[in-house]
């Protein structure tokens, strides 16, 4: 149960910030007591707590989408949400075909490392060569697209959702506030597609997962309390600033891994 706890707590931490939850929940699971990998579907249920921070955050964006989608009315909203649409759809396709990967062969810790490094060395470079012209009125359907292939990437731990979407935000000419945006509210159907699907197997199969329902109920309420409050500083803090420290971190903590599986400290599998 204290494993799961802090689990959920690392995952809190970790989700929006574009460093990865899903490399730090298959990392961080290396060092506990337990030492084993939490998992795809451990990893995928909690972030529905994650995401239930978004909606409660962005609760009036939501249903000011929701309504105007609805009702077709044509304004920004309603065509936001078609955008939301447009951009789910290459992660549902790329999510189904590659399921296995997904479970088994990309959670190698030495996919992770490398990952945390290059992406993190490609969101710098987006960060500071984009150049801060657009905001979400300006989205169109192409820019969708690209945000949904761009999301698909997170499939491989280490990435980062919200790295992905944001980096190519940035190299599109976003503002820093409306890739943000988009990044929580593109994700929303695909995590909770993803996690409601892994509960589902969870309940009816326990070796998915290395932890119990009531355990996995524990991170994810956890991940919620975590993730509302990390959502609120972070909107905060790229209004004026860059994700240059993020991008260290990255990098750092990708070379760390390569030295502990380059001498045996830790195991890739």
């Amino acid at each position: 149960m204290l494993e799961a706890l802090f689990l959920g707590i690392v995952q809190g931490l970790t989700e929006f910030l574009p460093i990865s939850s899903s490399a730090h929940i298959r990392i961080v699971g290396e060092f506990l007591p337990n030492a084993k990998d939490p998992g795809a579907a451990f990893t995928a249920i909690t972030q529905i707590g994650t995401e239930l921070a978004v909606l409660l955050y962005f609760r009036r964006d939501i249903l000011n989408i929701a309504r105007a989608w609805f009702k077709r009315d044509g304004s920004p909203e309603a065509r936001l949400g078609n955008l939301i649409i447009i951009g789910t759809l290459p992660i549902v396709a790329l999510g189904y075909v590659g399921q296995d990967y997904i479970t088994n062969n990309f959670r190698s810790l030495w996919v992770i490392a490398c990952t945390l490094i290059i992406f993190g060395l490609i969101l710098g470079f987006a960060d500071r060569v984009g150049r801060s012209e657009k905001d979400l009125s300006t989205l169109n359907a192409r820019d969708g697209i690209f945000y949904g292939l761009a999301q698909s990437m997170a499939l491989i731990p280490g990435v980062s959702r919200s790295g992905a979407t944001i980096a190519l935000g940035r190299f599109l000419g976003y503002k820093r506030e409306a890739a943000l945006r988009y990044s929580f509210l593109l994700a929303l159907p695909a995590v909770f597609g993803s996690g409601l699907y892994q509960l589902q197997k969870a309940m009816g199969d326990s070796t998915v997962s290395v932890y119990s329902m009531p355990e996995i109920l524990i991170a994810t309420i956890t991940a919620f309390i975590i993730g509302y409050a990390v959502i609120a500083w972070l909107m905060k803090y790229i209004s004026t600033k860059s994700f240059t420290p993020f991008v260290i971190y990255r990098v750092a903590l990708g070379s760390a891994l390569l030295i502990a599986l380059a001498t045996g400290l830790i195991s890739a599998q």
